[in-house]
């Protein structure tokens, strides 16, 4: 290890090394003055802009004292402009500044807002969803729609995501996408991620950006893009705070309730939250699965004969989730040059989950043949625990600047499950079986990332370059026992101690450059990834160890004042979850397991976007993205059979051959008029898979289309009003075949206390036609199954903000555990 470290270290010398030492010009001036209201009153917590006078290219930041006082230190000699905003008062704009001496600008005094403050917040309410350039954003904070729900609600009714029946989460047709909160990914996915997501209240949320297309900067992981969950930050100066509480009522009652604290001066800023969410869930899910004779054909390979059997399932899950998140930490400016930061997290979910499952055997004349009933209970545990360290300090006066993050995570997982299977069978008597299950694991992730950027003032551009390493252990031990008529017998053969290392380290360099109407961005990040995993029970052991170059590019031009225009590249991974991997067996009944899959390959993806932008509003988007060894969910028949010889069905993750992506997408925001404006997003895309998995020959895919509406009303008195509707057409996702879905959310807003209080009412799935119906087929095999969730919900929330309307400039808070977080669990 020691000298690929060494490797590693050598590329990022090289990477600063190549930039060029600038000889310090020995004049160096000073510059200051103090800020002040109409009325004379020193204005705190100012922003404060130095920039070039002739090309207003920014040389550096400021923050006013509490007396407005600013100073600016190191300056070269030459012309300048001062340019400061703050919350109460319209922005400010100095005449060119001659600096040859060290000068005193004195009391400067800021312009008094054009227009009242509440009036600009009616003209500029975000709409739920918006559109960028290289980005979609969600903007929860302010939304009625997402009032009481929690964060996996929210991300359905986002365009282009989809949630499938087994909780995995889709971006545009396409998996392997990249939960973060706060740039920090979550180590889960499918049902792990889905519950730790239902577990976190909308209310703690500020806004969810969809980023189809990263920079070398981020962690190559995610084919799919990256959905970054953006916590809210009280930017105000002084002591300030936000209380929220929440109820809704569906076939079950939810709850949320949250405060946030933050305290900010000058120098220190220490911020706090606590958020509890309680959700009383269920979830239907009718199967009906045929089984049919396996022909084989040397001509067209194996294909489906007469029908053996039949299983008509009625299952009926159930959740009560009770999930506590705190966050508190603390930014410390040691210098106007320097700060430095600690971030401590933890979240406690308990959920106590049942299964009722009704399942009749019909005969392959479709008669009935039997019956077993499955009544089963899980007491689960989940809890996380995060902390990191970040510094970033401001080099020289020149630009160059030097970020760090350490980042320690644990998550630990506790499962106990009791199933009872009771037989109906006219032909003989069938005991009851009884399994208890106890599964315990852990999962610490260490991760220490520096990020460098600097200006090159000889060709007008900017470097950045950095350097990652990540360590993950996982320690699963999962022990079933057969507890039929009193026994209390170890079951080996679906037992597993499940042992996982992994060790990424990883370097990346980003060139960008701006012209007048030219940008251009290139970057190349490399990767190299030591993975080992064990089965102490059944001693199969696996070891990978590869490297990966990772480019990524972006090329944009202003073609008039109307028109810009764009072009992405880049090649992405994506690594199996630790679950994924996993080879454990989770029961649903006695005909059906999930079990995880050593073998399972990362998935690599080249993707391509050109992006339209007309009068910086209204954007499409074209894509086009190729994905080899592409992870798809598999559920099919095994070998193996019940006690009375009936088929056992398997969900399994494994690898398809390719898949080929093409996109477009549009978004149209219409102001209707001045109390009513509309965004509209719609998407069309196309997604081509093929391989062989299953004994089956896949070629299939089909053009599907997804529209999602967000509608403002601006009523009179502070009412306002929020009208979401989503459709998505029928779509092909692998083996799976979806009919379309479709569904209408409502709510009200009423505002009051000066702004500082609102109340809303909302009702989600309007008509309770979020339902998802949908078949499998492959030989051998065909199932349908309809799902249906507690989707209709009527919550009533209240929020209160306190403290000072003053607003300092926010600092960003993230951290290096980014991709290794989201594939825990």
């Amino acid at each position: 290890m020691m000298h690929k470290d060494k490797l590693f270290l050598l590329f990022f010398l090289l990477l600063v090394g190549v930039v060029p030492a600038w000889a310090q010009d020995a004049n160096r001036f000073e510059l200051k003055g103090k800020l002040k209201g109409t009325k004379a009153e020193p204005l705190l917590a100012a922003n404060i802009q130095l920039v070039k006078d002739s090309s207003m290219a920014l040389v550096k930041v400021e923050v006013s004292a509490e007396d407005g006082s600013f100073t600016f230190s190191n300056l070269p000699a030459g012309k300048y402009k001062l340019m400061a905003t703050h919350y109460d008062y319209a922005t400010y704009q100095s005449g060119t500044i001659q600096l040859r001496q060290n000068t005193d600008l004195g009391d400067l005094v800021m312009p008094e807002r054009a227009v009242a403050l509440k009036e600009i917040k009616i003209e500029q309410q975000k709409p739920l969803v918006e559109q960028h350039f290289d980005k979609t954003v969600l903007n929860v904070e302010n939304s009625i729609a997402a009032t009481g729900s929690t964060v996996l609600e929210v991300l359905e009714k986002a365009p282009g995501v989809n949630i499938d029946q087994n909780d995995n989460i889709s971006m545009r047709g396409k998996g392997g996408v990249i939960v973060m909160v706060d740039g920090k990914p979550v180590p889960m996915s499918g049902a792990e991620l889905a519950n730790m997501l239902r577990g976190m209240g909308a209310n703690t949320v500020a806004k969810i950006d969809l980023i189809t297309n990263p920079s070398a900067k981020y962690d190559a992981a995610g084919n799919a893009g990256i959905i970054d969950i953006r916590l809210k930050k009280d930017n105000r100066v002084g002591t300030n705070g936000t209380l929220s509480s929440s109820l809704g009522m569906g076939m079950y009652p939810k709850a949320n309730q949250g405060l946030q604290l933050n305290h900010r001066n000058r120098n220190v800023n220490v911020f706090g939250s606590y958020n509890y969410v309680h959700r009383n869930d269920i979830n239907k899910l009718d199967l009906y699965r045929q089984f049919y004779e396996v022909v084989e054909s040397d001509k067209d390979g194996p294909r489906s004969g007469n029908l053996v059997g039949i299983y008509d399932q009625k299952n009926v899950f159930g959740h009560i989730i009770n999930g506590h998140n705190g966050r508190v930490g603390v930014d410390y400016t040691v210098s106007p040059k320097t700060i430095v930061g600690i971030v401590g997290s933890g979240a406690f979910t308990d959920i106590n989950r049942t299964v009722n499952n009704k399942a009749d055997i019909l005969d392959a004349n479709r008669q009935y043949e039997s019956s077993f009933l499955t009544n089963g209970f899980t007491g689960t545990n989940r809890n996380n625990q995060a902390l990191n360290f970040n510094l970033k300090h401001s080099i020289d006066s020149a630009g160059r600047e030097i970020s760090a993050d350490v980042d320690y995570a644990a998550f630990q997982v506790r499962d106990l499950q009791n199933i009872n299977i009771s037989f109906v069978n006219p032909s003989k008597v069938t005991p009851d079986s009884t399994l208890f299950s106890d599964l315990d694991g852990g999962l610490a992730i260490y991760s220490a990332k520096v990020d460098y950027s600097q200006p090159l003032p000889s060709i007008s551009a900017n470097l950045e370059a950095g350097v990652k390493a990540s360590l993950v252990k996982a320690d699963n031990d999962l022990q079933f026992f057969d507890r039929s008529e009193g026994r209390n017998t170890y079951l080996t053969k679906m037992s597993n101690h499940f042992l996982y290392s992994e060790n990424i380290n990883a370097g990346y360099v980003n060139l960008n450059k701006k012209w007048t109407k030219l940008s251009l961005q290139l970057g190349l990040r490399l990767e190299n990834t030591l993975a080992e995993g064990k089965q102490l029970i059944t001693n199969d052991n696996f070891d990978r160890n590869y490297t990966q170059l990772f480019p990524s590019a972006f090329v944009g031009y202003t073609v008039s004042e109307k028109h810009d225009v764009g072009l992405s590249l880049s090649r992405r991974i994506d690594r199996p979850t630790y679950n994924q991997l996993n080879p454990f067996r989770f029961l649903l009944d006695q005909t059906t397991y999930s079990q995880g899959n050593p073998a399972l390959k990362p998935q690599l993806t080249y993707s391509f976007e050109f992006t339209h932008t007309l009068l910086q509003k209204f954007v499409t988007k074209l894509s086009y993205s190729r994905t080899t060894d592409v992870i798809v969910s598999v559920l099919s028949p095994t070998d193996e059979t019940t006690e009375d010889g009936k088929p056992i069905v398997k969900q399994q993750d494994q690898n398809l051959a390719q898949l080929d992506y093409y996109g477009v997408t549009v978004s149209v925001p219409v102001t209707v008029a001045r109390w009513f404006t509309s965004t509209n997003n719609i998407e069309m895309y196309y997604g081509l898979y093929q391989g062989n998995l299953a004994k089956t020959t896949l070629r299939n895919g089909r053009p599907t289309l997804n529209i999602n509406s967000n509608n403002s009303f601006l009523m009179p008195n502070n009412w306002s009003a929020e009208l979401v509707g989503v459709y998505r057409a029928r779509e092909i996702y692998g083996f799976l075949d979806v009919e379309p879905v479709r569904f209408l959310s409502v709510g009200v807003q009423k505002q009051f206390m000066d702004k500082k209080a609102s109340l809303k009412l909302n009702v989600s799935d309007v008509f309770y036609s979020n339902k998802t119906r949908a078949t499998t087929e492959l030989t051998g095999y065909f199932e349908r199954f309809y799902q249906r969730r507690d989707t209709r919900v009527a919550t009533l929330s209240f929020t209160y903000r306190f403290g000072k309307s003053q607003v300092a400039p926010s600092r960003r808070r993230t951290g290096g555990a980014e991709d290794e977080k989201r594939r825990a669990g």
